[in-house]
């Protein structure tokens, strides 16, 4: 049966009794309405009529439930075939409107992954994104710093290649990671494809958790360079067998069988919650990663791990097999889980031994990160109080603060960081490219970047800030009061200036229309709160202007030579892999490219030393 949407709207009160009559008792997906057209609520449901009916004949649904049924205007359903097709679109519909009353994590499904490029020569790199089938990957990682560890290690045991193709193709001597072990220079060559090929087997065979096969390929291989008096690669055998053993210690589960299994765990600690996934992939344990929920307040943990499962892994991949702290899970979502597999989702809690070890762990984690979490809310929402008071704002809760950054006027660029909800909200920040001023006026950059920000707010766009912080002092201010008279917005305003001493803890405070700057003790919570606030956006703003000034400097630094047109600029980094390359090379490599003659070749290299 095709799906069917089934639209009905009143006028409040919501006549929620002649509605209840005309649902059918189908699977489907409904959407809950307030009178503004906010989207309140998204759920799916065996039978519409029985679950929409649920929500205005229970007497024991939490407050918060009751606050949102009282909102509602409008209900809208669309029938599905399945339960299992309205599990789907549910989840789909959650993660695209982000209603304010389903439970929310984070959507981040871009996790880091180790990539094998289907080259001759394979490439070792990280990767983030969609796959391509002519590559092998290996993961996912729960973080940056898992992936990118391993590409370390296998580096180091296995001297793999990590540079990008156009470097490969183009080197005429080897690199800096040859001469430091860390790569084995195939591109030379320098190395066999036969025995390159041997140690990227040995490479996914240790990343799939295949300790025992590394260590016996070694073995072997060392054996036989030894009884051929091969002593040199006996050795460099002999390193990797060591490295491994250390590896084996550091990071592979006490079973030491190449297990594939996602764990996902809920604690809860003084009505805050926290999902722990911990990933472990071929035998060994990748890291964790900590969830914490929006929207979940009066929720059970039950329907928070089926919230966080169904968000985490539909339409997308999933290991075979799932351990979990909570014998709550709902019988659909296997089955959906098992179907778009391809093979049995096995998700399991009554589990002993290693496994309960492992579910054990990553509740210890959750834990940790929960009070981690308590500790410094709490000690944030000191700041903001005291904040708060002292600049006597009736309510300070979002916090926007700009800087500028340049080096002489060049690459000028804006920043703008949000601090909410008693966090930085990274998500937020944005940089903004200043043009048409003169160079190192940093007033004008400050007017361009406020109006900028703040005209979309004017349009009704946005959320409008408690308190703008701006980096500078008396002039920077005015120029953000002038912007707020322009645009006729009325958002308090401070300007911190880093005093005559220039010195952490000096920061003075200049507010409009009040001559006299506040200056704060070195141990005021309301000015380390200012502190944290301001040096993100000064290291933010910093971040940007350094990647747009070597932008600007390695594009310009081939257009500056004299004789170097586009088509010879265009040979060279071909040839080389980029201005790095170029840099890097001698003279007479420089006169290996098309078109670049001795003398030209000797401008060039001038040019870098």
């Amino acid at each position: 049966m095709p799906m069917q949407s089934l639209n009905i709207v009143t006028h409040l009160p919501f006549d929620y009794t002649s509605y209840l009559a005309s649902l059918p008792l189908l699977p489907g997906v409904y959407r809950m309405f307030d009178a503004a057209g906010v989207l309140l609520y998204v759920g799916k449901a065996g039978q519409l009529k029985k679950r929409v009916s649920s929500y205005f004949q229970k007497a024991n649904i939490s407050p918060r439930i009751q606050l949102m049924v009282s909102h509602i205007a409008r209900i809208e359903i669309t029938v599905t075939s399945t339960e299992a097709e309205a599990l789907l679109l549910e989840n789909n519909l959650i993660k695209s409107l982000k209603p304010r009353y389903n439970i929310l994590f984070r959507d981040d499904k871009s996790y880091p992954y180790i990539v094998f490029t289907g080259d001759k020569f394979p490439r070792l790199a990280y990767f983030r994104g969609s796959t391509q089938k002519q590559h092998q990957y290996f993961g996912p990682y729960p973080n940056s710093f898992a992936a990118k560890e391993a590409i370390s290690l296998l580096q180091k045991i296995f001297q793999l290649r990590i540079c990008e193709e156009s470097v490969f193709n183009n080197r005429a001597r080897p690199c800096l990671l040859h001469q430091i072990k860390r790569c084995k220079a195939p591109c030379m060559p320098l190395i066999s494809e036969l025995d390159y090929a041997t140690d990227v087997q040995n490479a996914t065979y240790l990343l799939q958790g295949k300790f025992s096969q590394v260590e016996s390929n070694l073995r072997a291989a060392m054996e036989l360079a030894a009884e051929e008096m091969r002593y040199e690669q006996a050795a460099v055998l002999r390193d990797q067998l060591q490295s491994l053993s250390g590896v084996q210690q550091k990071q592979y589960m006490e079973s030491g069988k190449a297990t594939n299994a996602d764990i996902v765990v809920v604690a809860e600690h003084e009505g805050e919650m926290c999902v722990t996934l911990a990933m472990v992939r071929g035998g060994r344990h990748l890291g964790d990663k900590h969830f914490f929920p929006q929207n979940a307040e009066g929720e059970s943990s039950s329907q928070v791990l089926n919230a966080f499962l169904a968000q985490q892994y539909l339409n997308c991949e999933i290991p075979s097999l799932i351990l979990v702290n909570l014998d709550v899970i709902e019988d659909e979502l296997q089955h959906v889980l098992s179907d778009q597999a391809g093979h049995k989702i096995q998700i399991r809690h009554a589990v002993s031994g290693e496994r309960r070890k492992w579910v054990d762990m990553a509740l210890s984690n959750a834990l940790l990160a929960l009070n981690q979490r308590s500790g410094q809310q709490v000690g944030q929402m000191a700041r903001v109080e005291e904040l708060r008071t002292v600049l006597s704002l009736s309510e300070l809760k979002r916090i926007e603060c700009f800087d500028i950054s340049h080096t002489m006027g060049e690459a000028t660029i804006a920043s703008c960081v949000v601090y909410d909800d008693f966090s930085m909200r990274n998500a937020e920040y944005r940089r903004y490219n200043i043009t048409g001023i003169t160079g190192g006026d940093d007033y004008a950059a400050m007017h361009q970047a406020l109006l900028r920000r703040y005209q979309k707010l004017q349009q009704g766009e946005g959320k409008q800030p408690d308190l703008i912080l701006i980096d500078g002092g008396i002039g920077q201010l005015n120029m953000a009061v002038e912007v707020m008279v322009e645009l006729g917005l009325d958002i308090p305003l401070v300007g911190v200036a880093k005093g005559v001493e220039r010195k952490a803890g000096m920061e003075q405070l200049i507010r409009p229309m009040i001559e006299k700057p506040l200056q704060l003790s070195a141990d005021s919570l309301a000015l380390h709160l200012i502190q944290q606030v301001r040096d993100e956006a000064h290291r933010f703003a910093i971040a940007g202007h350094r990647a747009k000034r070597g932008k600007i400097r390695m594009a310009s630094q081939l257009e500056e030579i004299t004789g170097v047109g586009e088509k010879r600029r265009r040979n060279l980094l071909a040839r080389f892999g980029g201005l790095k390359g170029v840099q890097q090379a001698s003279i007479e490599e420089l006169v290996q490219v098309d078109g670049i003659s001795p003398v030209l070749a000797k401008i060039i290299y001038q040019q870098f030393h």
